[in-house]
C-alpha cells in the first residue's frame, strides 16, 4: 500500500518538472526577446528607407535583416525543444496557439521585407507589419508570465514582460518618428500616437519596477544617461509641437533613429539582465528540489506507532492540524521530521506560494481586462487603439476612478450594447 511519504515524492517529481519546463520556457523568452530587439531595429530602418524613398539606409538594413534571420534561426530551434505531444503541459493549449500565430508571421516575413525592399508598401503598412509580429512574440512571454506556477518566477517573468512591452513602444516611438522626420511633415494623426507610446512606455515601466529585483531596477536607472534624455525630450519637442502640414528637418531622421537606438540598446542591457535573473532563478529551484527528493528518499521510516498515529490529531495550538496555514516559514527539511510534518509543511508551502501567485497575476488580469475594454470601444465605436485608450483614461480622469475600475465598466455595459454592424 502506498504511503504518505509516497505521494509527497511524487508531488516533489511533478513539483521539478514543473520547474524544469519552466526554464525551458524561460530560454525561449530570452531568444524571443533578442529576435524582439532585432525586429525593432529593422522596423525602424525599414521606415528610414522608405522615408527616403529607399536612397538610403538600404546597407544598414540589409545587415540587421541578416541579424535576424540568425536569430529566428535559434527560436525555431527552441521551438522544435518543446513538448507538443504531451497533453500535460500545463500552458500548452494557449502557448502552442502563440507559437503557431508567430511562426505563421515569421513565414511571411520575407514577403514584407521584398514589398519594402521594392517601395511598395507605405511606412504605415511596414510599421503595423512589423508591430503585428512583434505583439505575437511579445504575447508567447505573456503566457509564459501568465502561467507560471512557482511565484519567484512568476514576478521575474512579469517584470519582463512590462519591461519588453515597454521597450516595444520605445521601438515603435523610433519607428514613427524616424517616418515623421524622413517624410519631411508633421502629421497630427502620427503626433498624437507618439504622445500615446510614451505614455505606454510609462506605464511599463511602472509594472517592471513593480515586480523587479531592486537590482535590475537600480540597473535601469544607473543607465539612463542624462544627455541622451535631454536630446530625446528635445527631439521630441520637435516632432510633437510642429503644426499639423509644417516641414520637418529630413535630416534629423538619422539625430532621431541614434537618440532612439541608444536608449533601446541600453533597454536591452536591462532586458538581458532580467533574462539572465530568470534563468538563474529556475536553475537555482530546480536543484533545492532535487536535494529536498533526494532526501525524502533517505528517510527511512519504521512501523508507526500510537503516539505517531495519534500526531495528527494532537497540539492544535503548535500547528496547524489542517496543513493549510498561511504561514510563511522555511521549508528545510530534517530527516527526524515525522511524515506529517512534511504533509504540513508541503502544504503550508503550497498555500502561501497560491496566495502570491494570486497578487502577482492581478497586474496580468488588469492588463486584460483593460485589452478587453479597448477591443469593445473599438468595435462599437469604430476607434483606433490609440482612441479607445485616450476614452478610456479620460473617463478616469473625469470620474477619479482606476483605470481597471473604468474598465470593468465598460465590459459590464457589453450585454446592453447594440450589435456590431457588418
Amino acid at each position: 500500500m502506498k504511503s504518505g511519504l509516497n505521494f509527497l515524492v511524487a508531488a516533489k517529481r511533478c513539483e521539478i518538472a514543473e520547474l524544469q519546463q519552466l526554464a525551458l520556457t524561460s530560454a525561449l523568452v530570452n531568444v524571443t526577446g533578442r529576435l524582439v530587439h532585432g525586429l525593432q531595429r529593422e522596423r525602424g530602418l525599414s521606415n528610414l528607407f522608405l522615408g527616403s524613398q529607399g536612397h538610403q539606409f538600404g546597407e544598414m538594413r540589409a545587415n540587421q535583416i541578416r541579424e535576424s534571420r540568425q536569430i529566428e534561426a535559434e527560436l525555431r530551434a527552441c521551438f522544435d525543444e518543446l513538448d507538443t505531444e504531451s497533453a500535460l503541459v500545463g500552458n500548452g493549449a494557449r502557448l502552442f496557439s502563440r507559437i503557431a500565430y508567430v511562426l505563421h508571421g515569421l513565414d511571411a516575413l520575407d514577403g514584407l521585407r521584398s514589398r519594402v525592399a521594392a517601395l511598395q508598401w507605405t511606412t504605415q503598412q511596414a510599421t503595423e507589419a512589423y508591430v503585428r509580429l512583434i505583439s505575437g512574440l511579445l504575447a508567447v512571454v505573456f503566457e509564459a508570465a501568465d502561467t507560471a506556477s512557482d511565484p519567484e518566477i512568476s514576478r521575474l517573468l512579469v517584470a519582463l514582460f512590462n519591461f519588453m512591452q515597454g521597450k516595444e513602444f520605445a521601438g515603435q516611438e523610433r519607428a514613427a518618428g524616424s517616418a515623421l522626420f524622413a517624410g519631411g511633415r508633421a502629421e497630427a494623426g502620427e503626433q498624437q500616437r507618439l504622445l500615446h507610446l510614451i505614455e505606454s512606455q510609462e506605464r511599463c515601466l511602472e509594472v517592471f519596477t513593480e515586480f523587479s529585483k531592486a537590482q535590475a531596477v537600480e540597473l535601469w536607472n544607473a543607465t539612463q544617461a542624462s544627455a541622451t534624455l535631454a536630446e530625446l525630450e528635445r527631439l521630441r519637442r520637435v516632432l510633437c509641437t510642429a503644426a499639423h502640414g509644417s516641414p520637418l528637418n529630413a535630416q534629423m531622421s538619422q539625430a532621431w533613429f541614434d537618440c532612439c537606438s541608444r536608449r533601446i540598446d541600453r533597454m536591452k542591457t536591462v532586458e538581458e539582465r532580467l533574462a539572465l535573473d530568470l534563468l538563474q532563478a529556475c536553475e537555482q529551484k530546480i536543484v533545492a528540489a532535487h536535494a529536498e527528493l533526494n532526501s525524502f528518499h533517505a528517510l527511512q521510516t519504521g512501523p508507526a506507532t500510537a503516539a505517531d498515529v495519534l500526531s495528527f490529531f494532537r497540539a492544535p495550538n503548535a500547528r496547524d492540524s489542517s496543513g493549510f496555514g498561511t504561514g510563511t516559514q522555511s521549508y528545510g527539511l530534517h530527516l527526524e521530521r515525522s511524515i506529517l510534518e512534511l504533509v504540513q509543511g508541503q502544504a503550508r508551502r503550497l498555500q502561501t506560494m497560491s496566495e502570491e501567485l494570486d497578487t502577482v497575476r492581478a497586474s496580468l488580469n488588469e492588463r486584460k481586462l483593460i485589452e478587453r475594454a479597448k477591443g469593445l470601444l473599438m468595435a462599437h465605436r469604430h476607434l483606433s487603439e490609440e482612441e479607445a485608450h485616450k476614452t478610456i483614461r479620460q473617463m478616469a480622469m473625469n470620474q477619479n476612478r482606476r483605470l481597471i475600475e473604468v474598465a470593468e465598466a465598460v465590459l459590464a455595459m457589453a450585454e446592453v450594447l447594440p450589435e456590431r454592424q457588418r
